[in-house]
């Protein structure tokens, strides 16, 4: 049986709010609740297989302290850059 996208986007959403750490759920969480509906097939897909990744990968590629894998590189400088506008105190 194929997933609806209503499922892929709801199972998409959970898994990124119940991560494995809590700084992660605080990254992932807030970007996929504002911009999962807004992906195409092929970033939705991008963003199932960063799911996949360990969240200590995650953070270390998050954070420019090492290089991420190509096929979820250019997802994660947007989720990266998401993070940091959300974190960054007003003026």
């Amino acid at each position: 049986m194929t997933e609806t996208t209503e499922a892929r986007l709801k199972r998409m959403r959970m898994r990124s709010w119940r991560r494995g750490t809590k700084e992660m759920d605080l990254v992932l969480g807030p970007w996929a609740d504002t911009h999962l509906t807004s992906l195409n097939d092929d970033e939705l897909a991008s963003y199932d297989i960063l799911l996949e990744e360990n969240d200590q990968d995650l953070m270390a590629w998050i954070l420019g302290q090492s290089s991420a894998p190509a096929p979820i590189a250019a997802l994660l400088d947007r989720i990266a850059a998401h993070a940091r506008s959300r974190l960054q105190s007003p003026a």
